[in-house]
């Protein structure tokens, strides 16, 4: 286990990009809660998250003040804390968990509601944006933060080598799964993923699709 200074670009975090982390806090009751959520690197030791009302994570988060994100590849650790909580055996003592590949622990400030305008949750007043410090990183493994872009470039271009081999309705779906691709990929994806989805655009209109 490496007890580092933090810098998220050694977890491969870029400034402005948002990463797939679960959040790890403690309940007001002692237990601790794990949840996905997305991470924007806002720098060297900073990173900005907007959680909605209603989530324990931000509750706990407004509460104490501090957190643990952990990043990990494992889909299990994903699925399980979306669809309800880990066991506690899961946790360590200081609320990481004990199978992230590294973790840093944040301090959090500057609390603001806010909703943006293209959300496509229209309520107002229903978010609340807050920045953060990273105080201390924790590198278990080598790992680079998951970064979704990367998974909607793959889809895509397994999609694009079907064009030819579907009827007109597939193609229609395949169309309308690349415009929602293409957004999110604008919104979080890597410089890397953003060129690729602008080559497959491309590529798209140049066999004639109206994007």
């Amino acid at each position: 286990m490496a007890n580092m200074k933090v810098n998220l670009t050694s977890i491969g975090m870029e400034k402005g990009r948002q990463y797939e982390t679960i959040i790890t806090t403690k309940n007001e009751d002692g237990t601790k809660n794990a949840a996905p959520i997305g991470v924007l690197c806002a720098g060297e030791n900073r990173i900005v998250n907007r959680i909605f009302k209603g989530s324990h994570t931000l509750d706990n988060i407004v509460r104490e003040k501090e957190f643990i994100v952990n990043i990990t590849h494992d889909p299990e650790l994903f699925k399980t804390s979306t669809l309800g909580n880990l066991p506690q055996s899961h946790f360590n003592d200081n609320m990481s968990l004990k199978c992230a590949d590294a973790y840093f622990k944040c301090e959090a400030f500057k609390f603001t509601e806010a909703v943006k305008q293209s959300d496509p949750i229209k309520k107002k007043d229903e978010a609340i944006v807050f920045k953060s410090e990273a105080t201390d990183l924790i590198i278990n493994k080598p790992v680079k933060a998951m970064n979704r872009g990367f998974g909607y470039v793959i889809e895509s271009l397994v999609n694009l080598t079907r064009f030819d081999l579907v009827d007109d309705k597939k193609k229609e779906e395949y169309l309308t799964h690349f415009k929602e691709a293409n957004r999110v990929v604008l919104k979080v994806g890597r410089k890397e993923d953003i060129k690729a989805m602008r080559e497959i655009k491309k590529e798209l209109i140049k066999r004639g699709y109206d994007l």
